[in-house]
């Protein structure tokens, strides 16, 4: 899936396109509601294709409001509210979906309110199915308005900073669990980095980040040997390092930590020689989540060395151009003390090279002692 996610004026968006058709037939009041929009000029994430729009994200905050529910009322609160979060039904199978739950996500983390929520209908198998994964809590039914044009439950769906699940680290996305023991480095050449992560490389905006990650992906697929992860095991932190190779160029200059992940699955190709899954098993598993072509997986699989592990990671976040840390200044404050796979940073150690990076901690990894 190539393209990006951009910023549009409601008022460029035609409503003839029949991307909105469905909505149109949900909602007898969305037209009305579309033009209002347009007309205060408000903008939304969009992302098109040929055929045109093929996913529509809006986001407000919602000041200090209550919601009713059937059988009660959640209090008055300021809560971010996903207007229309939509998709084209020929997306489905692709990246684009996690795409827009990361750029909703990210925007609600750079604020000050705990909760996000959105409304969906029960049918919406496939959305509820995708914001269920990224931890979104079903917290009751809507009551119906009006006279409903299809008969079907409205749920309300809710994510609170203050309880987020990390069971795994799809449903605390993009907050790192505060509770791992031990984090580590996963070392990338800058040739693979900067494809498999272009935006690590941007300048230290978040808008442009947004953009370019959602439309490429939030988890991604990495392809190596098992002494490049170590000990380390699903749910496990790591940062990205970039490892420079140009020449003329002292490294520990150049290379450098870009941003953080999550590992989310660890998968053993092939153990001493002996390969445990095929090679169709392996290019399903790998997906549209790497770099590579079919060719390129297939003579990557042939390979002759003796191991090949596939390393699935969500990617939480980056420090942009300007704030990646470099080497020197990792070994300056004894943070990078051997070779980077043998390298194991505690939560104190990962938080500050969170911050050398000019990132907020509590914003990354919340500290549940000042949730309660």
């Amino acid at each position: 899936m190539a393209g990006r996610f951009e910023r549009k004026k409601f008022s460029d968006c035609s409503l003839e396109d029949r991307f909105f058709d469905s909505l149109k037939e949900d909602y007898p009041e969305f037209c009305d509601w579309f033009s209002k929009k347009a007309d205060a000029g408000e903008e939304a994430f969009v992302f098109g294709d040929d055929m045109g729009i093929c996913a529509f994200v809006y986001l407000k905050e919602n000041e200090n409001e209550e919601i009713k529910l059937v059988d009660r009322v959640l209090p008055k609160q300021n809560r971010i509210k996903i207007g229309t979060l939509k998709l084209e039904e020929r997306q489905q199978g692709q990246r684009l979906g996690e795409g827009a739950i990361g750029i909703v996500l990210w925007k609600w983390q750079e604020s000050n309110v705990d909760e996000i929520y959105l409304t969906v209908y029960d049918y919406h198998k496939e959305l509820i199915a995708l914001i269920e994964k990224f931890g979104f809590v079903c917290a009751g039914e809507l009551p119906k308005y009006g006279t409903p044009t299809i008969n079907h439950k409205e749920l309300l769906y809710i994510k609170n900073k203050k309880s987020l699940d990390y069971s795994n680290p799809h449903k605390s996305f993009p907050y790192l669990s505060p509770d791992f023991t031990s984090a580590g480095v996963l070392p990338i050449y800058d040739y693979y980095h900067d494809r498999l992560l272009p935006y690590s490389e941007l300048k230290n905006t978040s808008q442009e980040f947004w953009d370019e990650a959602a439309g490429n992906g939030i988890t991604k697929m990495f392809i190596g040997s098992p002494n490049q992860i170590g000990g380390l095991c699903e749910g496990s932190p790591i940062f990205m390092y970039r490892k420079c190779t140009e020449k003329g160029v002292p490294a520990t200059y150049k290379s450098c930590i870009t941003s953080f992940a999550t590992i989310t699955k660890i998968i053993v190709v092939k153990k001493q020689y002996r390969y445990l899954i095929n090679e169709n098993e392996y290019k399903r598993l790998c997906g549209n989540k790497t770099i590579f072509s079919s060719e390129e997986l297939k003579r990557i699989y042939m390979t002759s060395r003796p191991n090949l592990v596939v390393f699935e990671f969500v990617y939480n976040g980056f420090f942009g151009r300007g704030n990646n840390v470099i080497h020197k200044r990792l070994k300056e404050n004894n943070l990078f003390e051997t070779y980077p796979y043998g390298i194991r940073y505690s939560l104190d150690d990962f938080s500050k090279i969170i911050e050398m990076g000019g990132k907020n901690v509590q914003n990354i990894i919340i500290d549940k002692s000042r949730t309660r």
